[in-house]
């Protein structure tokens, strides 16, 4: 038997929560489906996965967020299917639900692009990514230790985004500050990291300042840039590009893009770039009524008809709109084009070391070194969900990045069909 609602929202990510957590305090009846039982800060994952923070900093029940607000379900399924004209989800058990209006922010998977051989990579794009990535980092790294035989560790990120230039500086980090101290100094001179992308800079979305900070600062940390060309195939112990350079891999994290995830590929509606659904203004979907799809899930436009990034802030902001047009249907008003207010970017580089440009379009403010660092820090702490996960990081943070006492300490161990 069907199970009806005002609102079913399919994805407990920014989009997703802040969708419910509006429409909830005004008293909607809610759904929220998700396959996790948790909500994760997709931005501080490469810091589960090198053991800068613990997976509790960056993941919080999705029940305990709805905790004071009873007219919220929340789910735990995989949705299977999906009928955006009856607004009616299935899962994974048989079970299906309909609802008067449908939010899909199911966010997004990897894109590896036909990539050869990329399914022996490491995403790092969910709590299980991080999870399994750190466990395979100590793997390898225990595995030298006992060999100690001279041979070199080649860690390559794939992808110089904000993701790839993060997890970069997180392990040259690792590598020159942690090693020393938790393995041997013989091990850490042994290690290399390796940053790989098409284009010819880093953070290409930022400014031409940014880019040339970042870039100076992460070969100043010891890794090695490999941009301009594209990469031809990937092996388990080596990344081939097309130029015919070959880079030794123990280790390849995938920060390379994304797309849409399976939930919006199966739901029959009209596919743009990145497999993601072209919104209309109003953040419903087009040709279908009672329909929104938010987040990673949606290309977005400002009024302009310009692109929105693929951001937290942007999805989160997205999520209070969408609830407030679809308040608006139900009480006969008149549903309003997204207005996104543009916070601008900032990327953690190092210790120390940030960069930012605050604030809209060409007024940015653009910040590197301690004062972007600083402000990294600010902003993450705020975006982070829950009162417990903001101090835990807080009292982190200090330790880590001023004196760089880390326990090398991983919960899991990588299966070994996915071990390089």
């Amino acid at each position: 038997m069907d199970e009806n609602y005002e609102v079913i929202v399919v994805g407990g990510g920014f989009a997703g929560v802040a969708a419910a957590r509006t429409l909830g305090r005004k008293g909607v009846r809610v759904l929220l489906i998700d396959k996790n039982p948790y909500h994760q800060f997709q931005p501080l994952l490469y810091q589960v996965a090198t053991v800068q923070l613990g997976v509790s900093e960056v993941a919080r029940s999705l029940r305990d967020i709805f905790r004071g607000q009873p007219n919220v379900r929340v789910v735990v399924a995989e949705v299977t299917g999906v009928d955006v004209g009856a607004k009616r989800v299935t899962t994974s058990d048989g079970k299906s639900y309909e609802g008067r209006f449908l939010i899909l922010a199911s966010g997004a998977e990897a894109n590896f692009f036909n990539t050869p051989g990329a399914e022996v990579t490491y995403p790092l794009y969910s709590v299980d990514d991080a999870v399994s990535l750190g466990g395979t980092l100590s793997n390898v790294l225990e595995t030298a230790d006992r060999a100690d035989d001279g041979t070199e560790i080649h860690f390559v990120v794939i992808g110089a985004g904000p993701t790839g230039v993060e997890t970069a500086g997180a392990l040259a980090e690792t590598v020159k500050y942690v090693l020393s101290d938790y393995f041997s100094p013989r091990l850490a001179s042994r290690c290399h990291v390796h940053l790989v992308d098409m284009v010819p800079n880093v953070l290409n979305v930022f400014s031409d300042k940014s880019k040339e900070y970042a870039g100076r600062r992460l070969a100043a940390m010891g890794v090695q840039l490999h941009l301009g060309t594209p990469v031809a195939e990937i092996a388990r112990d080596k990344v081939l590009l097309k130029d015919g350079t070959e880079i030794p891999a123990s280790l390849v994290v995938w920060a390379g893009g994304l797309k849409a995830g399976p939930v919006v590929a199966g739901s029959g509606l009209p596919q743009g770039r990145g497999g993601r659904i072209d919104v209309n203004p109003d953040l419903t979907a087009p040709g279908v009524e009672g329909v929104y799809v938010l987040g990673d899930a949606a290309n977005m436009t400002d009024a302009k008809g310009n692109q929105l990034p693929q951001l937290g802030s942007c999805a989160l902001q997205a999520g209070t709109w969408a609830a407030k047009n679809i308040l608006a249907d139900r009480d006969g008003g008149h549903r309003a084009p997204f207005a996104y207010v543009d916070k601008g970017y900032m990327a953690m580089v190092g210790r120390g070391s940030a960069v930012a440009e605050v604030g809209p379009g060409p007024k940015r403010v653009l910040l590197n070194g301690p004062l972007a660092f600083l402000a990294w820090l600010g902003v993450h702490v705020v975006l982070l969900s829950g009162t417990l996960q903001k101090i835990r990081a807080v009292a982190t943070w200090p330790s880590d990045y001023i004196t760089h006492r880390r326990s090398f300490v991983v919960l899991s161990r990588p299966d070994s069909s996915h071990t390089p």
